[in-house]
């Protein structure tokens, strides 16, 4: 499969490209800094650099052209005031979504948020960024020229990954290493059939892969 991955610097993302490029799917990644570009290439995914938060639908759309499948990973990041989780965290999800559906790219993957709600309250900063999760959530849901699977991990740390999670429409609270999302997130991107859930991931039991087939009814 060829793979466009938003936000393809942030540290799940880096994650994914790595097993993507492992099994030999062709990845790109989507960043804003030219100078991210080696890392990227490290991981064994092609440097896309463009600002999703200045860039036009077209063009966007131009990049993810011929893909089987896109991923949102991109995220203004815990130091981002007000303002940009609403331009990233929602605009750019937004973008990225109109383009995907322009392109002809069906099979769309998001990494959101637990709690991601557009009816969240709130002024605080985590307010407003989970308000803009749930919006963007929301958007794509919309999208019927989407097959859509929206993820929202539970607290993200550095631990090494088990490959051991528990997957469902409503975990609740829980942390989750990053290694063990992108593996969740290479599993949903070879299952279809979880087209249209939004779920929720933690650490747990099952092996990704049983967790995955679980939720697509297998």
């Amino acid at each position: 499969m060829r793979i466009v991955i938003a936000g393809g610097h942030g540290q799940i993302a880096l994650r994914l490209e790595r097993l993507l490029a492992a099994r030999a799917d062709e990845v790109a990644g989507i960043i804003r800094k030219a100078e991210q570009s080696d890392d990227l290439r490290a991981a064994g995914a092609e440097p896309v650099v463009l600002d999703l938060e200045s860039a036009s639908v077209e063009e966007v759309a131009e990049r993810l052209r011929g893909a089987d499948a896109a991923v949102f990973a991109a995220g203004a990041g815990p130091g981002s005031g007000v303002a940009r989780k609403n331009t990233v965290d929602k605009g750019a999800a937004v973008l990225f979504a109109d383009a995907a559906v322009r392109a002809g790219v069906r099979r769309f993957v998001v990494v959101s948020s637990m709690g991601a709600d557009p009816d969240h309250q709130g002024d605080e900063i985590f307010d407003v960024y989970l308000r803009a999760k749930g919006e963007a959530d929301a958007y794509v849901r919309g999208l019927k020229s989407l097959d859509w699977t929206i993820l929202r991990p539970g607290t993200l740390t550095d631990d090494a990954g088990t490959g051991l999670v528990r997957l469902e429409a409503r975990t609740g609270r829980g942390s989750i290493p990053r290694d063990d999302v992108a593996a969740v997130l290479a599993e949903l991107l070879d299952t279809p059939a979880t087209s249209g859930l939004v779920l929720e991931v933690i650490s747990g039991s099952a092996p990704v892969a049983v967790a995955v087939k679980a939720v697509a009814g297998n």
